[in-house]
Parts: C-alpha cells; structure tokens; sequence
C-alpha cells in the first residue's frame, strides 16, 4: 500500500502553524470523503478563523460562512438540497461564541448534517486571546494571568451541553496528538457523515487539537499539554449515539425550477 495524498485534497500547500492540527484533521476528512465515495455530493461550509481558507486545500464545492453562522448556512444548504453531503468545519471562536446560538438550534433541531469542531482553547487566527472554551487558569494574551472563572465565568464545554438536546444522533469528542487519537479521530468522523448520509440527522465531532504557536509552546510541549491539562477537563468519548435506534428523519424533497415558478405564480 502506498501512502498518498486524497484525492479531495489539493496541491496548495496549507498554511498553518507547525505542530497545528488542522492539518491532520483536514487529511482525515479528506480521507473519508475518498473511502465513502463522497467528492461529487459533498459540500463544505467554510468558517472564519484559522481554517478560512479549507476552500483552496478541498477540491469540493465549498461556501464561506459569516463568522459562527455556518450551522445556519448548513440548514439552507441542506433543506434545499438535500441530496448532498454537508459538513461545517468550525474553531471554538467560531462555533462556541459568535455562533453558539446557530449550533445549539441546528442541532436542538436535528437538522441533516456533520459538524467538524476544532477545540483549541482559544482564538488562533486573531493572537490567541481568551475563547468560550479557555480553560480555568490557562494562560492567554488577553488574559496572562490565567483564566479566573470569578471575573470570566466558566468555560463551555460542547459536547455535554448539545447531548442534553433531543435533537443530536451522534456526538463524540476526540483528538489528534497520538497516533492512536488520530485512528479514533478518523473513525468517528466516518460515522459523523454516515449518520448523516443514513439520514438520521445533527451529527457533531469535537477535535481537541494542539496551537503550540497560541499556547506559546514547542509542538511535542503541546501534545504533552493536551495530555495532561486539556484531555482531563475536555474527556475523550461518545456523549450521544442514538443511531442504531433512530429511524430516518423526515426530509424535504428538492424542489425543481418550474415547481418554484410555479409556486411563485400562485403566491406560495
């Protein structure tokens, strides 16, 4: 066997930080896209942060989202075509903030499709100030004395709050610092999109992913940070999977250019 670039992946070299693991995370969807057949359906929804430019590394059909509203974009994209595979791809600023509302809806709605959660811990494209997801006395450069919960609150952790939802089929946190997080990483990924494809509608993956460049450390430093500080608040693990015993959800039919003409004619 030869180890190869995916197909879905371009030639453009990505542009992130040494030790990020956007990099390996993006080759993972790449390499599930390949292996479930999924080039000519998938589309991507594409954030605002350090991944703003997943358009150019995919060779799929993308569409850049305003920052955190990528969920909301997702829904249109879906309901309106809901042959298609569709896939967010999100930081913790991203998601957990600005657009914590769209992420919480969709997914209290169950809407048809699989978020990739990048959880670093903070804001990597913008300098690495304090996010949702900062954890308690972890240092940033908007607060270099450390998180204090009395004067920023608590952080939020994802995956708990959305498994209380009755809308989520499938929620797993997982990593990419290990080898083996990286295997387990790519597993839960490929069931992310399979729920979706199978029809059984929010599907979400939550990446713990190390910023040496944010967090201020050497990139092997950082592994051992996930390790021992973030792993220990964030647990690896499912916190929803409901799709052995889910049906298949209710979902709109495409809607072809006459029937729109013809709705538009009669005042529907």
């Amino acid at each position: 066997m030869i180890f190869k670039k995916p197909t879905s992946l371009t030639e453009i070299p990505m542009r992130y930080c040494p030790g990020c693991g956007h990099g390996i995370v993006h080759r993972l969807v790449a390499e599930v896209i390949d292996e479930m057949g999924l080039m000519e359906k998938i589309v991507a929804v594409v954030p605002v942060g350090c991944a703003v430019f997943l358009d150019e590394y995919f060779d799929c059909d993308a569409i850049q989202a305003a920052h955190g509203r990528a969920p909301a974009v997702a829904t249109g994209l879906k309901r309106s075509c809901p042959g298609t595979t569709v896939f967010t791809y999100q930081g913790d600023g991203d998601l957990a903030a600005i657009g914590t509302a769209e992420t919480v809806h969709a997914a209290a709605r169950g809407e048809n499709f699989t978020v990739v959660f990048i959880n670093n811990a903070i804001y990597g494209m913008t300098g690495g100030q304090q996010a949702p997801t900062t954890m308690p006395g972890q240092k940033t450069t908007t607060n270099p004395s450390g998180r204090d919960p009395k004067l920023a609150g608590y952080p939020i952790r994802v995956c708990e709050m959305l498994a209380t939802l009755d809308g989520p089929a499938y929620i797993e946190r997982v990593s990419v610092h290990t080898v083996a997080n990286v295997l387990k990483a790519k597993r839960a990924i490929k069931k992310a999109f399979k729920t979706q494809n199978d029809g059984l509608g929010f599907s979400l993956v939550e990446v713990l992913s190390p910023c040496p460049t944010g967090w201020g450390l050497a990139p092997l430093k950082a592994c051992d940070y996930m390790d021992k500080v973030m792993i220990p608040y964030y647990p690896l693990g499912v916190y929803k999977d409901i799709t052995k015993s889910k049906t298949e959800i209710s979902v709109p039919k495409e809607i072809t250019d006459e029937e729109a003409l013809e709705n538009k004619n009669i005042g529907l």
